[in-house]
């Protein structure tokens, strides 16, 4: 017997925040499971690092939450997400520059070190480091992108949203948004290593 999907899973976002604002609280897990990954990749582009790439995204999707009643129903709710999502992740890279690392290994119960093994599950370690220099070239060249385009790609690409959207949360004209999106694309192909364009 295959198993029922949930029916608000279906529903317009517009429909679930309204129905969240009248106290369906359950509904609002439905708006987070349908963007917690885009957000996440988003925010992680900023961020560059998973671990606080998943704090900032907690946060936002509680302080979204809490705001929820501030939300313009005139608007789309990706592009309000995303709006707050991108001030949360300058707000973390902020504070993060302001504090000191600390480079202490958490102890154990003994007060020392925990050794730890994990077990090695990679496929292929040729192709993991292929495909992490590939990755690491790509992110390096994205960060020499001026901001504008920096930012362009990582909602376009990292955020997955829709060029109206991204016109809609940036305040620019569509053709505008196609036109930079463009010109950062072939920008980001001039950045990178011949090997890998």
């Amino acid at each position: 017997m295959k198993p029922r999907s949930d029916p608000a899973a279906d529903l317009p976002d517009d429909v679930l925040v309204a129905g969240i604002l009248d106290g369906q609280e359950e509904l609002f897990p439905v708006l987070v499971a349908r963007y917690e990954t885009r957000l996440f990749r988003f925010i992680r582009r900023y961020t560059g690092d998973s671990e606080d790439a998943r704090d900032v995204t907690q946060e936002v999707f509680l302080k979204v939450y809490s705001a929820l009643d501030d939300f313009d129903p005139r608007y789309k709710f990706s592009t309000w997400l995303f709006r707050i999502g991108g001030n949360a992740a300058i707000d973390h890279i902020r504070r993060r520059k302001a504090r000191p690392a600390s480079l202490d290994l958490p102890l154990n119960e003994d007060g020392e070190v925990p050794q730890i093994d994990l077990p090695d599950t990679r496929p292929d370690p040729l192709e993991d480091l292929s495909r992490a220099r590939l990755r690491q070239e790509l992110d390096a060249a994205i960060d020499r992108l001026p901001d504008d385009y920096r930012e362009l790609i990582s909602l376009r690409h990292y955020g997955e949203l829709p060029y109206e959207e991204i016109a809609e949360l940036k305040e620019m004209p569509l053709g505008t948004v196609k036109n930079k999106l463009f010109r950062a694309r072939q920008t980001l192909r001039d950045l990178l290593p011949k090997s890998t364009v």
